[in-house]
């Protein structure tokens, strides 16, 4: 079971986990195990609720497919499980972001006295430039 909030959990049974060789340097140990896990979880089919398929379908993730389905790999550690432990954690957090919502912005304007500042400032920086010219005789 993995708990994503307090009324929130996924079965075991709805993610999909595969052992495949890691990628990179490791010498000869990395061409024999296959320590590394790609985590499978398919949106459409999952018992989440109808709110966080909506948000996750609309991320723009690489990791999320055009059919819905997440695809994580997990490779940073040299044992299966503590990929496969990374992978949940990882997937778990990402869920977890779909439901923060974003503050709204309430738009400001610059004060007076503020824009008053910007303009001098401008004023006297375009003077310092103005008096670099050529010197006239």
């Amino acid at each position: 079971m993995l708990k994503i909030s307090n009324t929130v959990s996924l079965a075991d049974d709805e993610i999909e986990f595969q052992a495949i060789r890691a990628q990179g340097s490791g010498g000869q140990n990395v061409n024999k195990v296959s320590s590394a896990i790609h985590l499978r979880f398919s949106i459409p089919d999952s018992s989440l609720p109808d709110i966080y398929k909506e948000r996750l379908l609309q991320l723009r993730d690489q990791r999320i497919s055009k059919e819905g389905v997440i695809v994580i790999k997990a490779q940073q550690f040299r044992t299966q499980e503590k990929n496969r432990e990374d992978a949940l954690v990882r997937l778990q957090q990402l869920l977890r972001s779909v439901m923060q919502t974003q503050k709204a912005r309430r738009p400001t304007r610059p004060t007076r006295s503020s824009q008053r500042k910007r303009v001098d400032s401008k004023v006297k920086r375009g003077k310092v430039k103005a008096l670099r010219g050529r010197v006239s005789d």
